[in-house]
C-alpha cells in the first residue's frame, strides 16, 4: 500500500503517465479498502478527497459521475467525532450538489458543519430529520460535534476574547457546562487559550479554521503584516541599543554589512531578523495579489 502511494503521488504520475482517471480509480480503491477498518477511517477519507479533486477541470458529465462518492465524503465527514475541517466545499464533485434534486439537502449539511453555528444545524433537523436517519446520522453527535465548530468559529471572529455568556447562548449550554466545552476543543487541538474565571472570558491565542476561503487569506494576511511590524521595532531596538553601547555610529552603517553588527567583543547575527522580516514582506504581497499556493 506504502508503495503504491508513493507511485500516486510521484510527480510524473501526477502530470499524466497514469492518467487522472486511472489516478482517481486507485484513489477510491485504496478508500474503499481503508473504510472497512474503523481504525483507517481518516486514511479513507483522505484518499476519497484525493479522487473527489481529480474531477477538478472536468466537463459537467464527467464530474456527474462522482456524485455518489462527493455524498459519501460528507456523509463520512459530518460523522466523524475527530475531523473538523476540510476542503470538499471548494471542489467541483461536491459543489455540483448544490443544485441536484436529489443530494441538495446533503450539501446544504456539509455547508453548515463547516461555515454556520449550531442553530443553523437545528433548524435543519428540525425539517429534515428523516433525512438524516436515512444516512446514519446520529442527533446527539451531531450536536456535540456542532457546538465544538460553533466554538471554533466564535474563537476565529471575536478577536481573541470570548465572554462565558455568549458560549452559552452560542452552544445552548448550561452555565456550568461552558468550561467543560472549552477543555473539550482544547483536548481536540481546536484552540488554544486561558480560561479567565473571574471575567469570565476566554482568551484565545490559536484556533482551528474549519475552512480556509478569502476571509482567512484576509485574517492571515493581517497577521503577518503585524508580525513584520513587530520584528521592525525590535530591530529598531537592536539599532538604539547597540548606538548607546558603542556612541561612535549609527547603526545604519552597520547594515552595510548585513552579516553581522561589528562590535569587536560582542558579536550580534542579525540575517535571521532581516530574512524573516522580508520572507513575511513577500507573504504579505503574495497573500495581497492572491498568488499564495496553500497546497504548497
Amino acid at each position: 500500500m506504502f508503495n503504491l502511494y508513493n507511485l500516486l503521488e510521484n510527480p510524473y504520475s501526477r502530470n499524466g503517465i497514469l492518467g487522472f482517471r486511472i489516478r482517481g480509480n486507485l484513489f477510491l480503491t485504496i478508500s474503499n479498502i481503508l473504510k472497512e477498518s474503523k481504525s483507517s477511517a481518516k486514511d479513507s477519507f483522505k484518499f476519497l478527497t484525493k479522487y473527489l479533486a481529480t474531477f477538478s477541470g472536468e466537463d459537467a458529465y464527467t464530474v456527474g459521475e462522482a456524485k455518489e462518492e462527493a455524498v459519501r465524503a460528507i456523509i463520512e465527514f459530518v460523522k466523524a467525532p475527530d475531523m473538523f475541517q476540510c476542503d470538499l466545499l471548494d471542489m467541483p464533485a461536491v459543489a455540483q450538489l448544490e443544485k441536484d434534486a436529489k443530494y441538495a439537502l446533503v450539501y446544504q449539511l456539509l455547508k453548515i458543519f463547516l461555515t454556520q453555528r449550531l442553530d443553523a444545524y437545528l433548524d435543519f433537523d428540525a425539517a429534515n430529520s428523516t433525512l438524516l436517519k436515512s444516512y446514519g446520522l446520529v442527533h446527539e453527535d451531531c450536536i456535540a460535534k456542532m457546538r465544538l465548530m460553533s466554538l471554533v468559529d466564535l474563537a476565529s471572529v471575536e478577536s481573541g476574547q470570548i465572554s462565558y455568556a455568549l458560549i452559552k447562548d452560542t452552544l445552548s449550554i448550561n452555565d456550568d457546562e461552558v468550561e467543560m466545552w472549552v477543555v473539550k476543543a482544547i483536548t481536540a487541538k481546536l484552540i488554544d487559550c486561558k480560561m479567565d474565571q473571574m471575567n469570565e472570558i476566554v482568551i484565545v491565542s490559536r484556533c482551528t479554521e474549519r475552512v480556509f476561503g478569502q476571509r482567512q487569506w484576509q485574517s492571515l494576511r493581517s497577521k503577518l503584516a503585524t508580525w513584520r511590524g513587530n520584528i521592525a521595532n525590535v530591530i529598531s531596538t537592536i539599532q538604539a541599543n547597540k548606538i548607546t553601547e558603542d556612541g561612535t555610529q549609527a547603526i545604519g552603517n552597520e547594515f552595510e554589512d548585513p552579516s553581522l553588527f561589528s562590535d569587536g567583543s560582542d558579536m550580534v547575527e542579525i540575517p535571521s531578523y532581516i530574512s524573516f522580516n522580508s520572507l513575511l514582506f513577500e507573504l504579505e504581497a503574495s497573500l495581497c495579489h492572491g498568488k499564495f499556493d496553500r497546497d504548497k
